[in-house]
């Protein structure tokens, strides 16, 4: 074999197994897109976490007709507790909390303390409070990075400092504490909750 035919296949076998190696690669950034392997930033992590937590709550939240938003067990040990509208009001009035403070700013909105406004009565008043106040804790948590997820900051409650990171999944632990509440006032009354269907 001559010196030139020497370059030609080797540059040939060069030119294949670059091509074999950039295919791999690529079928392994597929692979990694549609497995979710791909990185994702804190932000990203954090807000889906969020979403989910937005997701069943909102949707068993939905799921009780309006005339049973002022539900609350009796039978029982069910003294004072919170009737069904007033487990929304809470969730989203403690939702903003959160997200005021991973943002650094004064709440927003109306959140009659823990409670949540007083004036709210409808569901579709109600509904339309919660999700505002889950629009507030995605743009709360789209603002976290690497650098300040556990940088100490003042708590909402008081009760010295705490890190974004603590109150971004405060908010998804406290919707679900909840939602486990409302899923037995809607099974109490007869409705599958919408993440058990």
């Amino acid at each position: 074999m001559n010196r030139n035919s020497s370059n030609l296949l080797l540059g040939l076998l060069v030119t294949v197994a670059l091509t074999v190696a950039l295919q791999a690669q690529d079928k392994n950034k597929d692979k990694n897109k549609r497995s979710g392997d791909e990185h994702r930033t804190v932000a990203q992590v954090l807000d889906h976490s969020v979403s989910n937590a937005e997701r069943e709550f909102t949707e068993a939240a939905d799921a009780m007709p309006e005339e049973k938003f002022t539900f609350a067990p009796t039978n029982g040990e069910f003294k004072d507790v919170r009737d069904f509208g007033e487990q929304i009001k809470h969730v989203a009035a403690v939702n903003y909390f959160f997200g005021a403070a991973i943002l650094g700013e004064k709440v927003p909105a109306d959140v009659g303390g823990e409670n949540g406004p007083a004036s709210l009565k409808t569901k579709s008043e109600i509904m339309d409070y919660l999700k505002a106040s889950w629009a507030y804790v995605h743009k709360a948590v789209q603002t976290i990075d690497e650098k300040n997820l556990v940088q100490p900051i003042k708590s909402p409650f008081g009760e010295g400092k705490v890190t974004r990171l603590s109150l971004a999944t405060a908010a998804c632990s406290h919707a679900y504490d909840h939602y486990g509440q409302m899923v037995e006032y809607l099974r109490m009354n007869g409705i599958i909750p919408p993440a058990s269907r």
